[in-house]
C-alpha cells in the first residue's frame, strides 16, 4: 500500500477484500520469516517453535457489521467468534491449544454485556477443550463494540503437514463436512421478523464438529477451507489457489436446499441462495482422492481442470462469486 501521497484514490470498498489483500501482500510478502512455515494467504499461519509447528489465526466481529443487537446477544457473539477462529484451525487439519480475546468498546457499554460475552466465549471454549489464555481491553468511540480473537493451535498426531488451499487436483472428490445454508436461512428468517427456530439458533450460535479437520487430514485431504463466506466464494478461493475448477453436483445442492426450503417464505429460491452463498457456516470444504472421503462427509462434486480460469461451477453454469458469498468490503 502506497503512502497517502501516491496518487491512488481508490477506497477499500471499491477494491474489495481481494484487492486489499493484494496490496497488503505486495508490501509484507507472502511467506514471512525463517520461522514461518505457512504465512499470509491461507486460513491459518504455521510457525516453527522449538522444532514444533504452532498454528495461529485471528478474526474480528464488529457491532452493526457482523451482528445486530436486536438479533444477537452478547452470549451469541462469544460463541460465534470462538467458533469461526477454531474452524480456521480445523481447516488446516489442526486443533486449538488456546485463545486470546480482545474487547474494544464504548465506555458506556453495560457491564452485563461484557459478562455475557465472556460466558459465550467460555461455553464455546469448554466445548472445544481450548483454554482462554488472556486478552486485552480498549476503549472505543461512541457506539463501537468489536470483539477480536487470536487462536493458537497445533497439528494432531499422524498429521505431518497442514492441509492448504492449493493442493486440489483434477479427478478428486469435492466434499463438505456437514450441511450448508443453515446460518443464511436463519439470517433470512430474522429479516422476515421471526426470532425462533433451528436455523435462527444456528445463525446466532453456529457450531461444527471441529474434529473433522484433523480427520480429513488423516484421510488424505489435498486441499481444505472452512465455509465462512459462502460455498461460492470460499470454493472460488480454493479453486484459484489450486488452479482448478470445482464442479458442484446439482442434485446434491438441490437436496441440501430442500432441507431449508419449507421454512423460508421464498422457498426453494431462497434456500438455494443460502446453500450457495450463505456465510458463517464453518463446515469444512475439502478435496480428496477417490475413495478417501471420511464417513459422514457430503460429496458435493468433483475437481476438474481449469477452463478459462479457476472457477466454481454448478453443473455447467459458472458461479459469480460476487453473488454467492460475503465480502467485508463488497468487492
Amino acid at each position: 500500500m502506497g503512502s497517502t501521497g501516491d496518487g491512488d484514490a481508490r477506497t477499500v470498498g471499491e477494491v474489495g477484500e481481494r484487492g486489499i489483500l493484494r496490496e497488503v501482500f505486495a508490501v509484507l510478502g507472502e511467506r514471512g520469516g525463517a520461522g514461518v512455515l505457512v504465512g499470509p494467504g491461507d486460513d491459518t499461519a504455521l510457525l516453527r517453535v522449538d522444532g514444533a509447528g504452532v498454528l495461529a489465526t485471528t478474526d474480528t466481529m464488529v457491532r452493526g457489521q457482523d451482528w445486530l443487537d436486536e438479533w444477537s446477544g452478547a452470549h451469541d457473539v462469544g460463541v460465534k467468534v470462538i467458533t469461526q477462529n477454531l474452524a480456521d484451525l480445523a481447516a488446516m487439519g489442526g486443533h486449538g491449544t488456546g485463545v486470546l480475546v480482545t474487547l474494544l468498546c464504548d465506555p458506556d457499554l453495560p457491564l452485563s454485556w461484557a459478562r455475557e460475552l465472556t460466558e459465550g466465549v467460555a461455553e464455546a471454549c469448554a466445548r472445544a477443550g481450548v483454554p482462554v489464555l488472556g486478552g486485552d481491553l480498549s476503549a472505543a468511540g461512541a457506539g463501537v463494540v468489536a470483539v477480536s480473537v487470536t487462536a493458537l493451535g497445533e497439528l494432531g498426531e499422524r498429521i505431518p503437514h497442514p492441509v492448504l488451499r492449493d493442493g486440489a487436483s483434477p479427478g478428486e472428490v469435492l466434499a463438505v463436512s456437514g450441511p450448508l445454508g443453515r446460518s443464511a436461512a436463519g439470517l433470512e428468517l430474522l429479516r422476515e421478523g421471526r426470532r425462533t427456530g433451528r436455523w435462527v439458533d444456528y445463525h446466532r450460535r453456529p457450531w461444527v464438529d471441529l474434529g473433522q479437520g484433523p480427520a480429513a487430514a488423516r484421510a488424505g485431504a489435498t486441499a481444505m477451507i472452512d465455509v465462512s463466506d459462502g460455498l461460492g466464494r470460499d470454493g472460488d478461493r480454493l479453486a484459484r489457489a489450486s488452479g482448478v475448477d470445482l464442479v458442484l453436483d446439482e442434485a446434491v445442492i438441490r437436496e441440501l436446499a430442500d432441507r431449508l426450503a419449507p421454512d423460508l417464505d421464498e422457498g426453494s429460491d431462497a434456500a438455494l441462495r443460502a446453500v450457495l452463498g450463505g456465510g458463517e457456516e464453518h463446515e469444512l470444504l475439502a478435496t480428496f482422492p477417490t475413495g478417501s472421503v471420511p464417513a459422514g462427509w457430503i460429496r458435493l462434486g468433483h475437481v476438474a481442470p481449469a477452463g478459462a480460469g479457476p472457477t466454481v461451477r454448478l453443473g455447467e453454469r459458472i458461479l459469480d462469486r460476487a453473488e454467492v458469498g460475503w465480502d467485508h468490503f463488497g468487492g
